[in-house]
């Protein structure tokens, strides 16, 4: 399974019923946090996330709306009992920031926290396990900024079962075929892996761009994306003050999107000033016709 539950998809000031940037990208088994915005734990409670199953956060940057609800969660994972380890990719700044919050509470971790740093401008890989590959790229920001690529890597190869039975394969060995490898019959001979599976396919890639101006040299990062994350600060006629604050709005996301040939956007991060959000999509539809508000809840299947 590879789906994105958005915890939160306010900007900076929280309203009553709209929270902090943060994201839950599900990994078959696993769970990546993208940002962690005041309030996440309480939403991970809300919607019943299960923070066993987290192995990674991925903090963008080091304004508030998009790290303090960290340490709360660092806490509660504490409390829980947590062992196993835990990885925060984030600017390197934010390691002394948690490691003084600890200290100054005497809080000791009986799980290994550790940090990667992100340094500015650094793109590229920056993980890669059995299930996903993840890569960094810089969003153009106020400060060190960054967005994400996360690829769900399929291994596994699609069996024809008629054609491995055609072979008198034994299903007991169906598995390995799927994991590529041939099979030898009795008398020596090979049956080759392609004769009787498929190829996996194209891996499936959500990309998260985080806090930035529009920016067309995001593109190469964004190209032919199954799903994307933009956001979208303010409605189109805010472009100047979007500029200003190096934020973007709905007609910039939209246009992105439509010039990277991606399938899904979402659209988030919208300032507290607006009370309604179906003007975001008004307006970012026409452009690209398969654009979704990012509602607080709900998952979307990449």
């Amino acid at each position: 399974m590879f789906a994105v539950t958005i915890l939160g998809n306010n900007s900076a000031i929280p309203t009553l019923d709209r929270h902090p940037t943060a994201q839950v990208v599900t990994c078959n088994e696993q769970l990546l946090l993208v940002d962690c915005g005041e309030g996440t734990q309480l939403q991970i409670t809300q919607y019943r996330i299960r923070r066993s199953k987290l192995r990674y956060i991925f903090i963008s940057h080091l304004h508030g709306d998009h790290y303090f609800g960290l340490i709360g969660l660092i806490n509660t994972l504490n409390l829980m009992g947590r062992t196993e380890p835990l990885s925060v990719y984030a600017p390197p700044e934010l390691e002394q920031i948690i490691q003084l919050q600890l200290d100054c509470s005497g809080t000791i971790l009986k799980f290994e926290l550790s940090f990667v740093p992100l340094l500015p401008g650094y793109s590229g890989l920056i993980l890669e396990d059995k299930d996903l590959r993840v890569s960094c790229f810089p969003t153009q920001h106020r400060i060190s900024c960054f967005g994400f690529s996360i690829e769900m890597q399929k291994r596994k190869r699609k069996l024809i079962p008629e054609q491995a039975k055609a072979y008198e394969i034994p299903a007991a060995y169906f598995s390995k075929l799927q994991e590529g490898a041939d099979y030898q019959r009795k008398d020596g001979s090979i049956i080759k892996n392609d004769w009787v599976t498929l190829s996996p396919g194209k891996a499936k890639r959500y990309v998260y761009c985080a806090d930035t101006i529009y920016d067309v040299n995001l593109l190469p990062w964004l190209k032919d994306a199954d799903m994307m994350y933009h956001e979208t600060t303010y409605l189109h006629d805010l472009e100047d003050r979007a500029a200003e604050r190096y934020h973007s709005t709905t007609v910039q996301a939209a246009s992105l999107a439509a010039a990277a040939g991606v399938k899904k956007l979402l659209i988030g991060h919208f300032s507290s000033k607006y009370t309604e959000l179906q003007p975001f999509l008004d307006e970012s539809r026409p452009v690209f016709a398969n654009t979704d508000i990012a509602e607080e809840g709900v998952s979307y299947i990449v």
